[in-house]
């Protein structure tokens, strides 16, 4: 059920019952409100209420884009976009082909499947939780998820297919072209797909956690195992040295040891070579639900992610100074899983339903 507030416009009432119901039908589970005149809104949104994400209890400030400000018809627009496998080459995959809402918002695979069969070099990261992210990707190339929403489209290994050829199939759907004009005021655009895309995964969020309860003063949101773990994280285990915030994350690039040789990571970007084999931090929030690990996908369960800390990583010219041996004991080990799995998942996970799509 969406609980939505509309302040409408004058011409809100003109715009016809067709943006309605694509919008009731696809962005139909999500928790959203509208807001006031809280920030600028963009002169393509000026028509449209405002609406507020709600944010889960436990996360931050959520900051938008000023020239990309949520509307509800956005959001929905976003949603099929994400599902709809027409925006590959062959019609076979979608955004949500490698970033699953039933496998954490990845693909529960050591690798991405993108066209053909054909597998990329990386773990698919989850898009939980990406509109808290400074960056995006696994070396961090992109800096919005707008920037990012196009980048697999076009890759070869992913989606295979030209933007423009994208704009024109999507403008010879009636009920896209319908929502663009409606949304943007323009026909099917490269930048209209990265915004509505970018809206929509604004709104995949994950907080509201026992953990987020434990330390608001709920003492029973733990279990015993849970809370020993989590003094762990915080303290000997050190996990919190890149793991930190609201998100679990310090929005930052390390090298933890792990297929350094074969993969150069955020270096490739940046140009440093002390940023050789360094990948961005990913969020804890959901991390059971997200197997296999590591950018590569290298490593099965959280047992064994605990493990490879706590003997130090692989050691190469690189390691970050902040993994080095442990000495955690198995129970130790047991205990900081039980507060990664219990503590951080919550009850309200954004389980989200593909949408109808527009003919």
């Amino acid at each position: 059920m969406i609980r939505l507030i509309h302040r409408h416009s004058t011409s809100q009432q003109s715009r016809g019952p067709g943006r309605r119901t694509w919008c009731a039908v696809a962005v139909a589970g999500l928790a959203l409100s509208v807001a006031g005149t809280f920030r600028h809104v963009a002169a393509e949104d000026a028509a449209a209420p405002v609406v507020v994400i709600q944010v889960p209890v436990g996360l931050g400030k959520l900051i938008e884009p000023e020239d990309n400000v949520a509307t509800a018809e956005k959001i929905a627009l976003g949603k099929q976009l994400y599902f709809d496998k027409r925006l590959s080459g062959d019609n076979t995959v979608s955004c949500a082909s490698c970033h699953d809402p039933a496998k954490g918002f990845s693909n529960g695979a050591q690798f991405a499947t993108g066209v053909g069969g054909h597998l990329g070099g990386r773990n698919s990261p989850t898009v939980i939780n990406a509109a808290y992210q400074r960056f995006q990707f696994w070396d961090g190339r992109a800096g919005t998820l707008e920037e990012q929403a196009l980048g697999p489209i076009e890759n070869p290994i992913e989606m295979n297919m030209k933007l423009d050829d994208v704009v024109a199939k999507l403008n010879g759907i009636e009920g896209y072209r319908t929502q663009f004009q409606q949304i943007f005021g323009t026909d099917v655009t490269k930048d209209g797909i990265a915004k509505a895309i970018a809206a929509y995964e604004r709104t995949i969020l994950s907080g509201d956690a026992p953990y987020d309860h434990y330390k608001a003063g709920d003492k029973q949101a733990m279990s015993e195992a849970a809370v020993r773990g989590m003094e762990l994280f915080f303290g000997k285990a050190h996990c919190s040295a890149c793991h930190s915030g609201a998100n679990f994350t310090d929005n930052a690039f390390h090298n933890i040891g792990v297929g350094e040789e074969s993969d150069k990571g955020r270096a490739t970007i940046s140009g440093l070579g002390g940023d050789t084999g360094a990948f961005k931090t990913p969020t804890l929030r959901e991390i059971a639900r997200t197997a296999p690990y590591m950018h590569d996908g290298s490593i099965k369960t959280l047992e064994e992610v605990v493990q490879h800390y706590n003997k130090g990583g692989n050691v190469n010219d690189y390691l970050d100074e902040e993994v080095y041996e442990l000495g955690l004991t198995e129970q130790e080990v047991k205990d900081l899983v039980t507060f990664m799995k219990e503590g951080l998942a919550s009850k309200s996970y954004p389980d989200h339903k593909p949408p109808k799509l527009p003919e």
